[in-house]
């Protein structure tokens, strides 16, 4: 309808002639009456049940009223004692209908995506809670305006276009509706308006109720606005800080995230709808005249509106009131605006809303499926995936792994389609009715959004154009039902159409419409195949004569274009694929896939149908050369199109629900019912994985403080540790007999802490992917687990109300007391706030005895200081109040907040119980979950679906946001360690980012505490500061200030006081507060070591060492800047552990730096190549870390200095190598100048703030450049004879960076200064105007590296992207200053690596270059040829074996990453790698020459899930997979003729197989209870030590035992031959746990077995098999972790936890100690030869050349 036939009004009944019936409809007992009242007909809806008996107009869903008026009038009366609805469909620009209700059904306002319910309540002096119900006597006829542009902009922020329908539901009378863009004022007539000359509009004569002579309007009707008091003002995007709310939200913005519902509790009255009475006068205009806005402050009673929810949006809202009062006033509708006592004047400022709008962004989900896994979907070009995650619709790309995410369904997507050009994508949802929305691909906005007649839709397919859409359900009555929709013009503005229906009583498994012709589909389910075709607006299907083949369950088809027509492709959980004539109808081909016969045999064949069960087929998908099957199996399998043979397979963890094949053919999607997404790449055939989920409910997460980790729980016995930067997946720990209830991190080592439901508490390493400790204190399930923040204590709580209590500060963990019985509440259920524990570690809180009290306790001695009774906080409520969970607050102020059953937060003195405050009507239901920032700025709670944001720091009435977009309830919530983004947990993982700047400190702190910010202007180090710079008394000053030794000066990044503030200073260290780790990978993380390190070696002298270190294996990826190379003179050099390696890459010889005690940090080379830098982290015995100065052409250690206390973050010479400026890291925060020549420290400075990197200017040696926090810091080096000063200068990052973090810098052509953040962004500076004048977005993460020379910039950042940059216009933008333009910088390459870019060095052309990444790879990037070499390469976690070929040709190596490596030995280089994801490879194996196949050379693998995988080397493919053991391998072992491997486990279980048939014969138990240590077997005489067999086989176990077998595994014999038992050690405290027990033959005498970690004292012992005893004993000073004999000369090397490797000669006992690893020595191998000993710390490889072998 036009707009200007709406105008000014438009009486919709007539319009519509309502009373014919032909373009509205009515349904139940509806009839026009005549009322008494108004002398007119009117129409009456009345009956029982209101969704029964109503008037709708238009008369279908189809169809729309096209209203566009503002204002709806609705002239109608509720009838007494009864119930009513009226509903409204109202169209938004971008095409979403929403429905608005209004109802006195209605409790509570709540708010969804698509529907907002109001209550309408009617006061007649009844208290609160009874306002909610029918409608009292005596109503009178109401006129309800409702202004529509303003319900959607302030509730949902969505812009009004059109009202679409409207239904009257029973219980009503009503006269007419109208709609309008006029304000009316429907008390006052056109006369009365002329008259009195008042500012409003008068009601229409048509529309106005009739007024007896001499009486007013108000005394027989009512009027009712809402929104109420609204004004043009509040409908105009207005944004302002202080003088207008937060509230009034900007114009219509496309967001694809969640928008926030946010309101304070003024807010919540005021979007009430409350009638009152007031006195005649002001009822005149006060209704309708527009008014400005009130400025927002809590001292006022104003309303106040924070901002306004998206789709995702829900808010507690209060009631409509109606207000009944004195027969003499007249009613009208006001804001309500309840008493608040108004604050102080000078808390005024700091009460205001801060909070922005909005201040959470959903940045990612880990979760896949939800309703189901089957529906992953491919982008048109291959590049992203489509998948849900309940009710998120998730596009991933499957190369940087970022998210776009698709919000806007309430309930879990259960259905997803693409069309053929990729810009359409339909959802539909799972709770019935099923609602579908159209979405716009590209740009994420929802086009439509319609209810579907099926019930719950379980397949969407559209067409190759996108004009078709066909969907698959159930009815309400169970039928199957087909719906056709027609979506072509949903992208103009239009809206889907039905087609067709079509209900069948055949199953539907899979349905999909031919790419080839949109009117034809095809469809099949158990015992049917159909074919469909839409003609005529009817759909109707032909089935296919399946002959023998009709008994079949079909699950899943695809159609293929061939050459002589089209071909369907159906598959079956038989196994049988059928090929389908589409023309014809007829079955062209059948075959079934059967299992493989033989292990280890060729690939499998296809066979005949009666040769066994087949393989259980769940889908397919068919491209033009080759058929993708998934199965129940867990393989993914691809075929040729004639199934001749198995082109690839890989192996999942789970059944197969889904495969795709990517549109270009080059990769296959596969998901399984585990909720595991991936792809297999087929040109390289490797397999990705791209998503892990839990399958179930997530019920708890823990974060990791110092590692960037979150750890989660989930009702699916699985426990997950996931990366926080990447979202993946790093370690999965299952139970399958109980499940896990609670999860908490340790603070400062890599330990996990985990609570079952049987009452086991267990610690779990991180490191070594095992269980540590057990502790079964607990009978029943855990409720609570909690770390103290300092390190020293984890408390547990159970279901039966015991709280145990232990000591985490050691490296094991150990009970020290348990509480008396029912001291935690028996009621309780786990949660992660069942336990709190305050800041300060000293206080514990929880909820007991009962569940009305909460107790505090002291953490250290668990005596109880405080008892709180809860049930006193409301006593008003109608029932006692109990406490649900408790948080502590930051200190100070230290307040614990409880929530409680009647959905308020009490917020408590933690150390006096008194209550500070109350937040009331937190949640309609209690608070399960709370969490509090350190800063306390912002408060978490959780209820049901929803998460709410509290501005923690407004005292009298806090605002809040609400966000929404789980599809369960949520259960646990919590803030990352950075404070910069929150967590919540339920359905699935969401990572929310928090856009509020970091401004304000908690309530109770002072300026300058640790919790607030430094300021400039009211800090104490500013004033300070402001003192150096112009003098105490305030005077000009004479000349510049000697600076003094005894009074350092702190100084600190932060916002400039003034324009150009410089200030000389000279300090020596001064201490500071510690600092958490900040937000950037940029920092050096040394990976935690238990291992001490060890005070005395017995070192050879130099030449009569009898080891060499000949090579290692490894690149450190935690160093940062920890690579060298100068490509004029061939040096190059990088660090492993505590090594530095210098490496000729022509010959790949090595040389190696000995020295520091720990792990380097970072090197660096002087500008002449003469002098090399490196640093190590502070070690356990020094109280400083090292810096070495090394002199290049000798190789020596020059110098030894120190200053650092925890580690060095970066190291810089000068441009004349006079000066070498050292960083220390955010534990240390000091800069230090030393002299090369001297080696004197000449100043250092401490800084307040941590700083990221530091550099020389190339162009000026006397200018220092540091990056950090806020501002860019320039130090100008002032020398005067002897004495050095530093000048700072300090410019702040402009306003247009953002507030992020300078992470990198480097410095280009004079006086550029390139600078890289945390946020993606490269700064550029002029350093001579300090000023910065350029920025472009370079990446999506944090750059960590930047390298520039000449016109080419380097940018490496943690999103694994190396990108080159030509900068070459930057000079030329620097004239234009500020105004300058990003559009003249551009990429010119772009690589991805496989970890974040850590390290980089090019060369001046920058065209060639080697870069170090995360994952410990040393790449060669070539920019000219555009490629990336592999240089060095190691294992990124622990190395557990080594094995050698017999032929001493290769060794093999197998790692904690799943990998297995196969390395020549020659060169060390990598030749072939084997990965199995998601378990750890423990134990490895090489085969024994064979004379049967002497060519075959085969590895057996043993894996933490209890698996055997033998792969071939040869071959370089997996020949057997076998599962001999439940619980995790130890050791494995092969015979001696190689047809029989021998595996043992953690449970002390020895398993016998054979590799040929894959069946494991026999099981010892004799070692059960204790781990496996050792399996070793060696050939023997038959008929020696009285025993049958030619082999002889040990085994050793940790409770030092050892047995010794004689065997004959053809026979299957297997007998005793002698028993070792030993004393155990005595374990210390340092030490934890036992050492492990090692044997071995003696290859010098066969009847010798040589053990270390037996008996009570460390020392190698010599058992004579003979003589049934020990014959001689060698002490040690350590007990050993590892142990090697060399086969042809007499000697033993040792390994030791305290990173010492020991060589002891057996025949003179000469010990050598060799220093040189950076942790215990856990493996120790001899080569075949005896040439070569292996020996293992972590992840690095040493290899030593034996020179008196």
């Amino acid at each position: 309808m036009a707009r200007a036939c709406q105008h000014p009004f438009l009486n919709v009944f007539r319009h519509f002639k309502v009373d014919e019936w032909k373009r509205s409809t009515k349904e139940g007992d509806v009839a026009p009456v005549t009322d008494k009242t108004l002398k007119c007909t009117v129409y009456r809806v009345r009956g029982s049940v209101s969704a029964g008996n109503y008037i709708q107009l238009p008369k279908t869903s189809t169809q729309s009223l096209g209203l566009t008026g503002r204002y709806l009038y609705v002239l109608f009366r509720p009838l007494p004692t009864k119930h009513f609805i009226i509903h409204l469909d109202v169209s938004t620009e971008d095409s979403q209908v929403i429905r608005v209700s209004f109802s006195n059904l209605f409790k509570e306002f709540k708010s969804t995506a698509t529907w907002l319910q109001f209550p309408f309540i009617f006061e007649a002096g009844r208290s609160r809670k009874d306002l909610a119900g029918m409608i009292p006597a005596g109503t009178r006829w109401t006129c309800l305006q409702i202004d529509l542009h303003d319900i959607l902009l302030v509730y949902l922020n969505r812009c009004y276009s059109h009202l679409k329908s409207i239904r009257l539901c029973a219980n009503l009378l009503v006269r007419n509706l109208y709609t309008s863009d006029l304000c009316f004022d429907p008390a006052v007539t056109i006369a009365e308006a002329r008259r009195a000359k008042l500012p409003v509009t008068p009601v229409p004569r048509e529309m106005a109720f009739p007024v007896p002579k001499g009486e007013r309007w108000h005394d027989h009707y009512i009027h009712i606005r809402f929104p109420s008091d609204s004004s043009e003002t509040f409908s105009e995007p207005v944004q302002k800080s202080c003088s207008l709310p937060e509230a009034v939200l900007p114009g219509h913005v496309l967001q694809l995230l969640p928008r926030p519902v946010a309101f304070s509790k003024q807010v919540q009255d005021s979007v009430s709808l409350k009638v009152q009475k007031l006195g005649p006068t002001a009822s005149r205009w006060a209704p309708s005249a527009p008014r400005p806005l009130p400025e927002v402050n809590l001292s006022c009673e104003c309303s106040e509106v924070s901002s306004v929810g998206g789709p995702s949006g829900h808010c507690q809202e209060p009631f409509p009131w109606v207000d009944k009062r004195a027969a003499g006033d007249s009613i009208h509708i006001s804001a309500h605006k309840p008493a608040v006592e108004p604050a102080a004047p000078e808390h005024t400022a700091s009460q205001e809303s801060f909070l922005p709008d909005p201040v959470l962004r959903l940045k990612g989900v880990i979760g896949f499926g939800g309703y189901s896994t089957k529906w992953a979907l491919w982008t048109r070009d291959g590049a992203a995936v489509v998948y849900p995650c309940h009710a998120v619709i998730v596009i991933l790309h499957v190369d940087t792994r970022e998210q776009r995410l698709f919000l806007g369904h309430t309930d879990k997507v259960s259905a997803l389609a693409l069309d053929g050009s990729g810009s359409l994508l339909a959802s539909a949802q799972a709770r019935p009715p099923s609602m579908l929305r159209l979405w716009d691909f590209q740009t994420g906005e929802c086009l439509s959004l319609f209810q579907s007649p099926v019930l719950t839709i379980s397949s969407l397919s559209f067409s190759d154009s996108g004009a078709l859409l066909c969907g698959i359900g159930k009815d309400r009555h169970g039928r199957t039902m087909v719906v056709a929709w027609a979506t072509d013009q949903v992208g103009r503005g239009g809206e889907a159409v039905i087609l067709a229906k079509a209900h069948t009583d055949v199953d539907i498994q899979a349905f999909e419409v031919a790419f080839f012709d949109e009117t034809r589909m095809a469809s099949c389910g158990r015992g049917s195949v159909r074919l469909w075709r839409l003609r005529g607006g009817e759909l109707r299907f032909c089935p296919v004569d399946l002959g023998e083949h009709h008994a079949l369950e079909f699950t899943d088809l695809a159609f293929r274009q061939a050459q002589d027509g089209h071909t369907l492709y159906v598959c079956s959980r038989s196994g049988h694929i059928l090929e389908i004539d589409h023309q014809h109808m007829a079955v062209r081909h059948a075959r079934r896939l059967l299992p493989m016969q033989t292990p280890g045999g060729p690939l499998p064949q296809k066979q005949t149908f009666s040769s066994g069960p087949g393989i259980a087929i769940s889908s397919l998908s068919v491209s033009q050369a080759m058929c993708a099957v998934g199965s129940e199996d867990g393989y993914l399998r691809l075929w040729p199109l004639d199934f001749s043979s198995v082109l690839l397979e890989a192996e999942h963890e789970g059944a197969i629900s889904s495969v795709l094949i990517s549109p270009n053919g080059l990769r296959v999607l596969s998901a399984t019912s585990l909720g595991h997404l991936g792809f297999l790449d087929v040109p390289s055939q490797e397999y990705s994985v791209l998503v892990r989920s839990h399958a179930a409910l997530v019920v708890a997460l823990a974060t990791d403080c110092s590692r960037g980790q979150l750890a989660t729980v989930s009702q699916d016995h699985t426990v997950r540790i996931w990366d926080l930067a990447t979202l993946q997946q790093l370690y999965d720990f299952m139970s399958r007999e109980e499940a896990p209830c609670a999860i908490a991190f340790h603070p400062t080592q890599p330990t996990l802490f985990c609570g079952f439901s049987s009452g086991a508490v267990r610690s779990f390493s991180l490191e070594a992917a095992e269980v540590l400790v057990e502790h079964r204190c607990h009978q029943g399930a855990i409720t609570g687990l909690v770390t103290s923040p300092d390190g020293s204590f984890l408390f547990s709580s159970c279901s039966q109300g015991t709280l145990a209590q232990y000591h985490i500060g050691g490296p094991w963990c150990r009970i020290l007391r348990m509480a008396a019985a029912n001291v935690v509440c028996l009621d309780s259920c786990p949660s992660p706030n069942a336990l709190a524990v305050s800041g300060d570690s000293r206080l514990l809180a929880f909820v007991g005895p009962s569940k009305y009290m909460v107790t505090v306790m002291s953490t250290a001695s668990l005596d109880e200081l405080l008892k709180i009774d809860v049930s006193a906080l409301d006593l008003a409520g109608s029932c006692l109040n109990s406490a649900m969970v408790v948080c502590f607050g930051p200190t100070p102020p230290g307040h614990l907040l409880v929530s409680t059953s009647s959905n308020m937060v009490a917020v408590l003195d933690a150390l006096s119980g008194r209550v500070v405050r109350e937040l009331c009507c937190v949640h309609p239901v209690a608070c399960s979950s709370l969490a509090l920032s350190g800063d306390g700025r912002f408060l978490l709670t959780a209820a049901d679906r929803a998460i709410k944001v509290w501005d923690y720091l407004a005292q009298a009435s806090p605002s809040c946001q609400v966000y929404i977009g789980h599809s369960e309830p949520v259960q646990a919530v919590a803030f990352t360690p950075d404070q910069q983004q929150l967590l919540s947990v339920g359905d699935a993982i969401f990572l929310w980012d928090i856009l509020a700047p970091t401004e304000r400190s908690p309530p109770g702190s002072v300026q300058g505490s640790p919790k607030a910010p430094p300021t400039c202007k009211a800090s104490l180090r500013a004033r300070q500061l402001e003192d150096v710079v112009s003098g105490a008394s305030g005077l000009p000053r004479q000349q510049v200030p000697v600076p003094s030794w005894a009074s350092p000066l702190q100084l600190g990044i932060c916002a400039r006081p003034s324009k150009g503030l410089d200030a000389t200073c000279s300090t020596r260290r001064a201490r500071v507060q510690p600092t958490t780790r900040p937000d950037s990978y940029k920092h050096f993380m040394a990976r935690y070591k238990a291992s001490p390190l060890a005070k005395d070696l017995s070192l050879s002298p130099a030449g009569d060492e009898q080891l060499h270190l000949k090579a290692v294996v490894g690149y450190n990826g935690n160093g940062r800047a920890n690579v060298v190379w100068r490509p004029d003179t061939g040096f190059f050099a990088y660090t492993c552990g505590c090594l530095v390696v210098v490496e000729d890459l022509h010959s790949g010889a090595q040389q190696h730096w000995v020295g520091h005690p720990e792990e380097i940090s970072t090197l660096a080379l002087s500008h002449y190549a003469q002098i090399l830098a490196s640093a190590s982290v502070q070690s356990s015995t020094a109280l400083h870390c090292q810096i070495r100065l090394w002199d290049v052409q000798g190789g020596s250690c020059r110098q030894l200095i120190s200053h650092h206390s925890t580690a060095v973050q970066d190291l810089a010479f000068s441009p004349d190598d006079g000066f070498l400026v050292t960083l220390g890291d955010y534990g240390d925060r000091t800069l230090a100048l030393w002299s090369t020549a001297t080696c004197e420290l000449m100043t250092s400075v401490c800084l307040l703030e941590p700083v990221h990197g530091v550099a020389f200017d190339p162009w000026d040696g006397g200018v220092l450049a540091c990056v950090g926090r806020g501002a860019v810091t320039l130090w100008l080096l002032l020398q005067l004879g002897a004495d050095v000063s530093l000048q700072i200068h300090q410019e702040p990052i402009p306003e247009e960076v953002g507030a992020c973090e300078l992470t990198s810098l480097c410095f280009g052509p004079a006086p550029l200064l390139y600078c890289g953040s945390n946020a993606g962004q490269v700064c550029v500076w002029d350093t001579r105007a300090g000023r910065c004048f350029l920025v472009w977005e370079a990446d999506d993460g944090e750059i960590g590296v930047l390298l520039c020379s000449g016109t080419r910039l380097v940018s490496g950042s943690n999103t694994r992207r190396l990108r080159l940059w030509a900068v070459g216009a930057v000079p030329e933008l620097r004239r234009k200053g500020s105004g300058a333009r990003s559009h003249s910088v551009f990429m010119e390459h772009e690589l991805t690596l496989d970890g974040a870019v850590v390290s980089a060095v090019f060369h001046d052309s920058m065209d060639m270059g080697v870069v170090g990444t995360t994952a410990g790879t040393l790449w060669y990037v070539s920019w000219a040829e555009g490629t990336n070499t592999r240089l060095i390469s190691g294992h990124r976690s622990q190395v557990n074996e080594v094995v050698f070929s017999p032929s001493e040709s290769h060794c093999a190596t197998c790692s904690d990453d799943g990998s297995v490596r196969v390395w020549s030995l020659a060169s060390m280089e990598l030749l072939i790698q084997f990965q199995v994801l998601s378990q750890s490879c423990l134990c490895l194996a090489w085969s024994p020459p064979s004379c049967r196949r002497p060519e075959q050379q085969q590895v057996v693998a043993g894996y933490s899930d209890g698996t055997l995988r033998v792969f071939s080397v040869s071959r370089t493919a997996m020949e057997l997979k076998m599962h001999p053991h439940r619980a995790a391998l130890t050791t494995v072992a092969f015979s001696v003729d190689g047809q029989t491997i021998l595996s043992g486990d953690k449970d002390g279980l020895v398993a016998v197989s054979r590799p040929r048939t894959g069946m494991t014969f026999r099981v010892l138990s004799d070692h059960r209870g204790a781990g496996i240590c050792t399996i070793q077997s060696t050939r023997k005489e038959y008929g020696d030590f009285r025993a049958e067999g030619m082999d002889l086989w040990l085994a050793a176990s940790g409770d030092q035992r050892v047995s010794v077998w004689a065997s004959d595994w053809l026979r299957n014999h297997c007998e005793l031959v002698d028993w070792l038992s030993f004393p155990a050690p005595v374990v210390t405290e340092a030490s934890g746990c036992l050492p492990p027990t090692l044997a071995a033959f003696c290859p010098w005498d066969e009847a010798l077995l040589v053990c270390v970690g037996l008996g009570v004292h460390p020392e190698v012992v010599f058992y004579s098999l003979y003589q049934k005893q020990v014959v001689k004993k060698i002490p040690l000073p350590f007990f050993a972790m590892s142990m090697s004999l060399s086969p042809r000369a007499c000697l033993v090397a040792v390994g030791f936890a305290e990173r010492v490797l020991t060589l002891v000669d057996c025949v003179s006992g000469a010990v050598q100690d060799f220093a040189g690893h950076d942790d215990s020595v856990k493996l120790c191998r001899f080569a075949p030869s005896s040439r070569l000993l292996f020996t293992v710390a972590h992840n690095e490889i040493l290899v030593w050349e034996v020179m008196s072998h």
